[in-house]
């Protein structure tokens, strides 16, 4: 995964403040305070970016700081960049795992790959 830095765009709102992300519509965040938003920006960004890749949607690149727009209709706190890894191609792995994890892991789900990958994501998620 290479790690990729977007735009975002925090904004005050009715109930705190709410994150956007220019590059990827539909992906927002929010928080009673800016930082809380701002922190909360990160894991949004991470479940868009990993949900358009299960999905096979292609992931734009991400645009510089420097060059968004301002929009009258918005009330801009703050801009920041928002570190996300972002998903490569699938790899290939040969693995050795007790058979007794692998039956288990075998009832709970269809697709061994996506739960030991989601399984790792959230382990890694809390090293952060």
């Amino acid at each position: 995964m290479a790690v990729v830095f977007y735009p975002a765009i925090i904004e005050r709102g009715a109930q705190g403040f709410g994150v956007t992300f220019p590059d990827l519509p539909g992906c927002v965040s929010a928080g009673g305070t800016v930082q809380e938003a701002a922190l909360n920006a990160e894991d949004a960004l991470a479940g868009h970016l990993m949900v358009m890749s299960q999905s096979g949607e292609a992931i734009p690149g991400p645009s510089m700081l420097d060059g968004l727009q301002s929009d009258v209709e918005v009330q801009e706190v703050a801009r920041i960049l928002v570190r996300a890894d972002r998903p490569g191609r699938a790899v290939r792995l040969n693995i050795t795992m007790d058979e007794g994890l692998v039956a288990a892991i075998d009832r709970v789900t269809s697709n061994r790959s996506g739960f030991l990958a989601d399984a790792a994501r959230a382990a890694l998620s809390g090293r952060r």
